[in-house]
């Protein structure tokens, strides 16, 4: 349960930083996103990414 709360943590904050990412327009690919320069994505990614955090920390305590 530890490594599997490990790596859904991290594809968790990964995923946060992309939307993020793709919401601020640095990563603008593919072309075709909807998620491109659309500001409400920056804070979604933050909250995924935090959670992620979250559940990475209580998988390793």
């Amino acid at each position: 349960m530890k490594r599997l709360g490990i790596v859904i943590g991290a594809l968790a904050i990964f995923m946060g930083l992309l939307w993020m990412a793709q919401g601020s327009g640095i990563f603008p690919y593919p072309a075709s996103s909807f998620m491109i320069d659309q500001s409400p994505w920056i804070l979604y990614g933050a909250i995924l990414a935090l959670a992620g955090m979250v559940l990475v920390w209580w998988a390793r305590r």
